[in-house]
């Protein structure tokens, strides 16, 4: 593809199914971490979480959470969106990214100010504005940079121990500042949501709720870490790994990191669940050590399961030439393995093309399920039954995904956010 930026955007035929069907496996992943947060479980203290019926199988699944998904595919999402700025600027000027990420900002300021608490758009408009300064960088620089941006909360945390300061304090006491002036305090925080039956209630808890949300990202130290993924992701991308999965050695590289992140995950987990009995900085050496390899083993299992079925569909090309010369017409059947493979990355790349909208999509089910303006069955339920309820929806996801891009080119979202980026308007039916 040559640069341009008068070009529009990518079109169906020119998108790398691997990269779509992998950010449809992300959003699976984006919805188990979100769900606990919609359902309001999280909010619940620990004594009302230990009454609920299925208190012995959530504490598992709390576990298995923090070990197997919390932040992998946050930085799977991170990592794509870096891959998906190098794929940007092989068509287009870096200032129209700027305009892009804006944009993304405002959407992000409005679902975070208006629909839910959690955005983390905002966040990766913020990443995105600053990862321009690092395109003419060379790429071993830019790994060491990375790097670094990825280990500097474990110096900010060691820092603030040794010292004895939080830089977040302003934002955590702004926070219940004005959550006070609104009447929610932490004797009504769990259920406020929930008893909320008009949207003037419901915004009452989403003005305090996006100081919190400031608070947390401070806390956490979550530019420096999304940055830093973003910059690798955009060094993946100049080297245009996704597009050469075949050649790479994916099988020597997983069997190297798989058992020791799996086991550091563990250990996460264990911090995590006990409220971080080894310290602040040794929970953050965990995560950067921990979380971050085993979403790299995510995606390189991924990327050999894809591997994999183009090798199946390569033999399946062969074997139907080879039928049509012999006319051997019994070879031309595929066994349902086979088809299996294509189904499924088929089927996962339709939701990754519509991302945007099926985030926000799972903010909108989110707030009809479980609070006041919608069912309110939130703090209803357990985690195991608000995950299952999470699997279904990406489920339910991925079926009206694959049905709008029957007659649709773009997610509705995505349209609109190409429309203002481009300053044109698309045709959005195929």
């Amino acid at each position: 593809m040559t640069k341009s930026d008068n070009t529009g955007p990518t079109g169906v035929k020119e998108r790398f199914v691997f990269l779509d069907a992998l950010r449809g496996f992300a959003l699976l992943g984006i919805a188990l971490a979100n769900f606990p947060e919609f359902g309001l479980w999280t909010f619940l203290t620990a004594d009302s979480q230990a009454a609920m019926p299925t208190a012995t199988a959530d504490r598992l699944v709390r576990f298995l959470q923090y070990a197997l998904v919390d932040g992998k595919f946050y930085t799977i999402f991170s990592l794509l969106f870096g891959v998906g700025f190098s794929l940007f600027l092989s068509r287009h000027s870096s200032s129209r990214f700027l305009l892009r990420m804006f944009i993304l900002l405002g959407i992000g300021l409005l679902h975070l100010l208006f629909l839910w608490n959690g955005d983390i758009l905002s966040l990766y408009a913020a990443g995105g504005i600053l990862l321009v300064c690092f395109i003419r960088i060379p790429e071993r620089r830019l790994i060491q940079i990375a790097l670094l941006l990825i280990l500097l909360p474990v110096a900010l945390d060691f820092a603030a121990t040794l010292f004895s300061f939080d830089m977040a304090a302003p934002f955590y006491q702004k926070w219940w500042a004005v959550a006070a002036a609104k009447g929610i305090d932490e004797g009504n925080f769990a259920t406020w949501l929930r008893d909320a039956h008009s949207y003037p209630q419901m915004y009452k808890f989403l003005q305090q709720g996006a100081w919190e949300r400031l608070w947390e990202f401070a806390e956490g130290h979550r530019l420096p870490k999304v940055l830093g993924l973003f910059i690798l992701g955009y060094v993946i991308g100049r080297r245009r790994l996704y597009a050469r999965l075949a050649s790479l050695p994916l099988g020597r590289w997983l069997h190297r990191i798989a058992i020791p992140s799996l086991f550091l995950s563990l250990l996460y987990a264990y911090s995590a669940t006990q409220n971080q009995p080894w310290g602040q900085t040794a929970h953050a050496l965990l995560y950067a050590f921990s979380v971050i390899p085993l979403a790299l083993c995510y995606i390189m299992a991924f990327a050999l399961l894809y591997v994999h079925s183009q090798a199946i569909e390569a033999s399946q090309s062969s074997l139907a030439e080879a039928a049509q010369t012999i006319s051997d017409k019994s070879s031309q059947t595929s066994s349902p393995k086979e088809d299996s493979y294509a189904l499924l990355f088929r089927l996962l790349a339709a939701p990754g093309r519509m991302a945007l909208t099926n985030y926000i999509g799972q903010t909108l089910i989110g707030i009809l399920l479980f609070y006041g303006i919608g069912f309110g069955l939130g703090t209803s339920f357990g985690l195991i039954t608000i995950e299952f309820t999470a699997l279904f929806v990406f489920l339910l996801q991925v079926l009206l995904s694959s049905f709008w891009l029957r007659y649709f080119r773009f997610g509705p979202l995505e349209w609109i956010w190409r429309v203002l980026t481009y300053g044109k308007v698309f045709p959005i039916r195929r």
